[in-house]
């Protein structure tokens, strides 16, 4: 493929992905400032084209768009793979979302109940994270769809973001925690 791709092409090439792994899963395409993410409730890899051509450039090292779209592709399809467990965790989603709504932006850190519900979304988020980059890697082993080391990059490029939010909110709880037992 091209270094640059057109949004039909760049669709085509995520559904080709799709249809690679023998899956069943819709493409929709949308504006979200994510480049791409599993929608579990409509079953649906949704991709945010501006922001996918953006975040390959953002890469440690240079990828060709089409093996980073690839790669995204399937870890989204590794969500899919375990789509019960994310339906599963519905409910404390929303209550966490809901939460969140309710604390005052100012007190949000200072809130030891509040940090500590965080930290609980980042363990969360990154167990699902991992349990999709797993299932990706079952993926492209049987299916072949890119090769190993471009596949690991990714991955730990995703997996680095995650680990990076966890560890700075983490660092302000334990910081509370402190606080608290001070007091």
């Amino acid at each position: 493929m091209k270094a640059t791709m057109t949004e039909s092409q760049i669709e085509a090439l995520i559904e080709l992905t799709i249809c690679d792994v023998n899956m069943d899963v819709e493409l929709k395409q949308e504006r979200t400032g994510v480049n791409m993410m599993y929608d579990f409730i409509k079953n649906e890899v949704i991709v945010d084209i501006k922001r996918v051509q953006k975040a390959c450039n953002e890469l440690p090292e240079p990828m060709p768009l089409e093996t980073y779209l690839r790669v995204l592709t399937i870890h989204e399809l590794g969500h899919a793979m375990d789509r019960k467990a994310l339906l599963v965790s519905l409910d404390r989603t929303k209550e966490i979302i809901t939460m969140k709504k309710q604390a005052a932006a100012e007190k949000r850190p200072t809130d030891l109940p509040f940090m500590k519900m965080v930290i609980e979304e980042h363990k969360s988020d990154i167990a699902f994270e991992e349990t999709a980059w797993a299932n990706a890697g079952i993926l492209n082993s049987f299916f072949g769809i890119v090769d190993g080391d471009s596949f690991e990059k990714v991955k730990s490029h995703s997996l680095e973001t995650y680990w990076k939010l966890y560890e700075n909110d983490l660092a302000i709880y334990q910081g509370l925690q402190e606080e608290t037992l001070l007091v």
